[in-house]
C-alpha cells in the first residue's frame, strides 16, 4: 500500500485525484481552516488567489466555497468576501442551570444566569402566551390528555449579546397556570418562571432532557438568523417537582452553531 493510499483510507476520503477539483479544493481547504490556516473570524482571500493556491479554475474556487458554506464551515451572507465562521459555543449547563439556590440568590431565570456567567448580555422576549390544546408529545410528558385537558403555552426568543441563539416554547397544565402570571404576563417578577412553579407548590428537584438535532424549518432559519448548513438542537425539557411529577414541559430549538451542551450526571448503581 502506498502512503497516499494509506492516508485515504485513514480519513476516509477517495485519492485525490478521483475527486472533481471543486471536492479536492475543499477538502483542502476544510483541511486548512480545521488546521487554522485560516483562522476563526478572518476573511477567506478572493476567490483569484484561492484559485491560484489550490490550482483551479476560479469558478471551480466558488463552487468549493459553497460546499464549506453548506457544512456551516464559512459564512458569505452579506458579505463581499466569505469569512470562516467563529466557533463560539454559549454553553447549557445542564448540571447548573435549574439549581434552587442559584435561582434564590439571584433571582434571574436559568437562562440569563448561565449567559451572564458567559460574559454575554441575555435578553428573553415573550411574544405570545396562549391557552390551547397540547400537542400529543407533550400531553404523554405531563400525563395529561391531548384531547380534554388545555395548557398555557408560552413562547420565549433568546438572545446573548442581541443575537438570537434558541428558542423556547414552554407548556403548563392550566390546573398550575390558572389565576397566575403563568397565564398572562411576559414578567414573571423574582425568581422567574420556576419561582412562580414554586409558588403554586412545584419546587424542581430533576429534569428530563431529550436531545436530538435536524436542520431548520424556513421560519427557524430566518427567525433565529441560522447560517447556511447549520442544523439546530432540539432539546425537550420536562420539569419534575418533590412528589415526582411533571409539570411543565420547554421544547428548546437551538442555533447548533452557537449552543453547545454540557451536563454532568450521577451513575445509577
Amino acid at each position: 500500500m502506498t502512503e497516499h493510499s494509506h492516508d485515504a483510507e485513514e480519513t476516509g476520503r477517495e485519492p485525490a485525484e478521483k475527486l472533481p477539483p471543486r471536492r479536492r479544493m475543499a477538502n483542502e481547504l476544510r483541511d486548512d481552516i480545521n488546521n487554522e490556516v485560516y483562522r476563526p473570524g478572518e476573511l477567506l482571500p478572493s476567490q483569484r488567489v484561492l484559485a491560484d493556491r489550490y490550482g483551479v479554475a476560479r469558478n471551480t474556487a466558488g463552487e468549493a466555497i459553497k460546499i464549506l458554506e453548506s457544512e456551516g464551515l464559512i459564512d458569505s451572507r452579506d458579505r463581499a468576501r466569505p469569512r470562516v465562521r467563529e466557533r463560539r459555543r454559549l454553553l447549557r449547563l445542564g448540571a447548573e442551570r435549574y439549581s434552587n439556590r442559584l435561582r434564590e440568590e439571584t433571582g434571574k431565570s436559568p437562562f440569563r444566569s448561565e449567559v451572564e456567567k458567559q460574559g454575554k448580555t441575555p435578553r428573553v422576549d415573550c411574544p405570545s402566551i396562549e391557552k390551547i390544546r397540547p400537542p400529543g408529545y407533550v400531553a404523554e410528558r405531563l400525563g395529561i390528555s391531548a384531547d380534554e385537558a388545555f395548557v398555557v403555552r408560552r413562547e420565549n426568543w433568546y438572545f446573548a449579546d442581541e443575537e438570537p441563539v434558541q428558542i423556547g416554547i414552554t407548556y403548563i397544565p392550566w390546573e398550575i397556570a390558572e389565576g397566575t402570571v403563568l397565564a398572562t404576563s411576559a414578567n414573571m417578577g423574582k425568581g422567574s418562571l420556576y419561582g412562580r412553579f414554586e409558588d403554586q407548590g412545584h419546587r424542581i428537584t430533576s429534569i428530563r432532557e431529550e436531545i436530538s438535532s435536524r436542520m431548520p424549518t424556513p421560519e427557524e432559519t430566518e427567525g433565529l438568523k441560522v447560517p447556511a448548513g447549520v442544523p439546530v438542537i432540539d432539546v425537550v425539557h420536562t420539569g419534575i417537582d418533590q412528589d415526582e411529577q411533571p409539570f411543565e414541559v420547554t421544547h428548546f430549538t437551538m442555533r447548533a452553531d452557537i449552543n453547545g451542551l454540557d451536563y454532568r450526571i450521577r451513575i445509577e448503581d
